[in-house]
């Protein structure tokens, strides 16, 4: 794509592409419609693209999914041959949950400032020396799997009569930073009844 790129109604490409983004980092649903309204005639590959990239860079929600579902929709429809644009009904859905999620730069960040300037030295000294801690210097001795790994998922698990109760036990007390809207996901996994969930959804 060459740099004097013009829009349906002869707009600079770039800056209505960078309008779109910016306007749905800030929550403004109505500007972001116009700019996608302006790219869709001639790039509506594009606005798709942007939408499904702005969901995992800007979102603090993760929304990707029902982006690509709303995507998804937009095709079906408009291969339906009626006349107009169907499909412009689930581009504005999608930049309406857009603009109303959470908004997060972290993702985008943490590539940005860490992953980018990682100093490739470093890196591979700080590689080693968790490998080193990971993994058994001695090249001769087998990898210590941890009894964790076997559970009822695998065949060594089963054949030490591991259950998915069980399963579902250890992995929850594994998280690392664990977050449920379950208050009582013990109680719940440990009765051999129903026990309704107590707890908050949002």
């Amino acid at each position: 794509m060459g740099y004097n790129v013009r829009t349906a109604n002869d707009y600079d490409f770039y800056e209505v592409a960078s309008l779109l983004q910016k306007t749905i980092r800030r929550g403004d649903a109505v500007l972001a419609i116009r700019a996608a309204e302006e790219l869709q005639p001639n790039f509506h590959k594009y606005v798709w693209n942007r939408l499904i990239i702005l969901s995992a860079e800007d979102c603090e929600d993760n929304i990707t999914g029902a982006i690509v579902d709303l995507f998804d929709g937009w095709q079906v429809v408009n291969k339906v041959g009626q006349k107009g644009d169907p499909g412009r009904l689930f581009i504005a859905k999608a930049i309406l949950l857009l603009c109303k999620v959470r908004h997060s730069r972290d993702a985008d960040n943490l590539l940005l400032l860490v992953s980018e300037r990682f100093p490739e030295r470093e890196f591979e000294f700080t590689l080693n020396e968790e490998a080193a801690e990971l993994l058994p210097v001695d090249a001769e001795l087998d990898l210590e799997i941890p009894d964790y790994v076997y559970d009822v998922h695998t065949r060594r698990g089963k054949r030490l009569g591991k259950t998915k109760k069980q399963f579902m036990l250890d992995e929850e007390a594994g998280l690392t930073r664990p977050v449920t809207v379950f208050d009582n996901l013990g109680e719940m996994i440990e009765s051999g009844s129903y026990v309704a969930p107590i707890g908050r959804l949002f």
